[in-house]
């Protein structure tokens, strides 16, 4: 991918991808010795018109996990299919582990429906009329995980048409 590749070369201050918090929270284990508190960060990083990651990160301090986060994200960075720049081909349902997440194409000027991190990851993508609904668990990170997993599964009617070696008019 071209756009991760700009991302590494290019300087420091300026910076191609949008980045968002999704969870950062205070990890505490438990030892013999006492409570050892860490930080875990997920991140989502994206340039508005279909690129999209997600990453997880974990540090003795904020910052450093929200670092590793963001290097996870640009390495898992994935494109997103989208329709006429706006919304998503079609209905499509994820899961990751308890968390189930539902997203359908909106008409125009509907907006982003969705909650959390599927609201996160949605806006983060440029998709800007989606309908979500997250069932089951609602943990910030797989619900996050099931909306990049949906996105990953959407398919537009030139590539369907593509992969069975037809016209689209022919569908």
């Amino acid at each position: 991918m071209d756009n991760r590749d700009n991302y590494k070369k290019m300087d420091p201050k300026k910076k191609l991808l949008d980045e968002r918090v999704i969870n950062l929270s205070r990890v505490t284990k438990v030892t013999k010795g006492g409570r050892h508190m860490r930080f875990a960060a997920t991140m989502a990083v994206g340039d508005g018109k279909g690129l999209v990651g997600i990453g997880t990160g974990k540090a003795n301090e904020a910052t450093e996990a929200i670092k590793k986060a963001l290097q996870a994200a640009n390495k898992n960075l994935v494109k997103v299919s989208l329709v006429d720049g706006r919304t998503i081909p079609h209905e499509a349902i994820a899961t990751c582990g308890k968390s189930k997440v539902m997203i359908k194409p909106a008409s125009e000027g509907a907006g982003i429906v969705a909650g959390g991190a599927a609201r996160a990851i949605l806006e983060i993508a440029g998709i800007k009329d989606v309908v979500s609904k997250s069932l089951g668990s609602n943990t910030k990170v797989n619900v996050a995980k099931a909306t990049l997993s949906a996105l990953q599964s959407e398919r537009t009617a030139e590539q369907i048409a593509e992969l069975r070696g037809k016209k689209v008019e022919e569908l």
